[in-house]
């Protein structure tokens, strides 16, 4: 047993993520050098580097607990009641216990380490609704009993996030449960309830909130995607996206060689964390951004194929709820290295510098793996007559070896 089911691991998944963080690290200590030793930081020119790989250990860590423990054990209620109250009472104590960094107070202050909490409500949010609309599979189109009490969680957390504040998060986070909501089988009605009922619910907030919402500083993040080189925009709103632009530009084809950036020399802010693509770019030019984007979509679409050739209505929305977090973050992130969209603070998954968000991504991608790992399983393992090679049942799509 024990042999096949080593066997049915997804090595090429395994290896794309795998890649990704060796890349990152690389990546990070080249793009961070020279602010370790600015005078915002003065530190050893290899301080981020070194934090970089002690998140990784943590990485491996995470992702072979979780590639290993069956996914299925997270759908239980004790594992559903856990991920609520704990996310719940971690954002609550923000408001008295978090530090405040970019204007905002999402992170929880550990020595030099810093956690955020709100990156690991993203795997929680994904895990309690896929597991609460795979339960109510029987009656998922029953607006007040199937659809509507799941979404409770979902917009408590949104809202704690919103008012650290964090509108980044909040909308990625609504962005995966609506990708989770459009695959969870409900009927066109009772999606477009759910919209109408989420207007009725925004419009409001967006009244009360205006002043922070709209206010000069977000409303010029707008403006500056029209021509960040504009005298008024260029030494202030649009200096992160103008040096970004002239990265990009410089890199070219073949880029200027590893190590060789220009821009990371005190020009382009946070240059191993949101803008760590423009350095990719300027240094290893369109093959450097080529292998990250190939990889990123590699994962994204491997995962969107394991959610659908997983029969458990479980595994597979958590397959796709993952797959669609990886996914969203990295669009928000490349559109707004290039200028698609305003910037919004959102890391490359897997490749960026960032504790939370890697061992975050740690436990996601080991779901995903692990999910993956079944589904072959079954495929392999499965004879026509409904059991597998080691006597294992099989009924109804469903496998009852756990």
């Amino acid at each position: 047993m024990g042999k096949k089911i080593l066997k049915s691991y997804d090595y090429s998944l395994i290896i794309a993520i795998f890649l990704l963080c060796a890349f990152g690290l690389v990546m990070v200590y080249s793009a961070s050098m020279a602010w370790a030793v600015s005078e915002r930081y003065q530190v050893n020119s290899d301080f981020f580097y070194q934090k970089q790989k002690l998140w990784l250990m943590g990485f491996f860590i995470i992702f072979i607990l979780t590639a290993i423990i069956p996914y299925k054990i997270m759908k239980f209620t004790n594992v559903l009641v856990l991920i609520v109250v704990g996310s719940i009472a971690t954002l609550l104590g923000l408001f008295v216990f978090g530090v405040v960094a970019g204007g905002a107070q999402s992170w929880y202050g550990i020595g030099s380490f810093r956690i955020q909490p709100s990156e690991f409500v993203k795997l929680g949010v994904i895990i309690y609704l896929s597991a609460v609309y795979a339960k109510k599979q029987a009656y998922i189109n029953q607006f007040n009993k199937g659809v509507l009490p799941p979404l409770a969680y979902l917009f408590i957390v949104c809202f704690l996030i919103i008012l650290q504040p964090d509108y980044g998060t909040a909308s990625i986070i609504a962005l995966i449960a609506g990708t989770i909501v459009l695959c969870s089988g409900m009927n066109f009605k009772n999606i477009t309830k759910l919209l109408i009922m989420m207007l009725i619910v925004l419009i409001p907030l967006v009244f009360a909130m205006k002043g922070h919402i709209f206010s000069e500083k977000r409303a010029s993040r707008f403006a500056v995607l029209e021509n960040p080189f504009a005298e008024e925009y260029v030494q202030g709103a649009g200096f992160q996206l103008a040096n970004s632009y002239i990265a990009i530009g410089s890199g070219g084809i073949n880029g200027l060689g590893l190590g060789k950036s220009i821009q990371k020399l005190g020009y382009l802010p946070e240059s191993h964390t949101d803008f760590i693509m423009a350095v990719i770019a300027e240094e290893l030019g369109i093959w450097g951004v080529g292998f990250v984007i190939l990889l990123l979509s590699y994962i994204v679409l491997r995962g969107i194929y394991i959610g659908l050739q997983c029969q458990d209505p479980f595994g597979s929305l958590l397959a796709i709820g993952i797959s669609s977090m990886i996914g969203i973050q990295s669009f928000i992130n490349l559109a707004g290295v290039s200028g698609l969209i305003p910037l919004t603070g959102v890391t490359l998954p897997f490749v960026s510098y960032g504790g939370s968000s890697l061992l975050m991504l740690a436990a996601a991608a080991g779901i995903l793996v692990n999910v993956s790992m079944f589904v072959k399983f079954e495929k392999k393992y499965k004879n026509k007559q409904g059991q597998d090679k080691n006597g294992v049942q099989h009924r109804d799509g469903k496998v009852y070896y756990i």
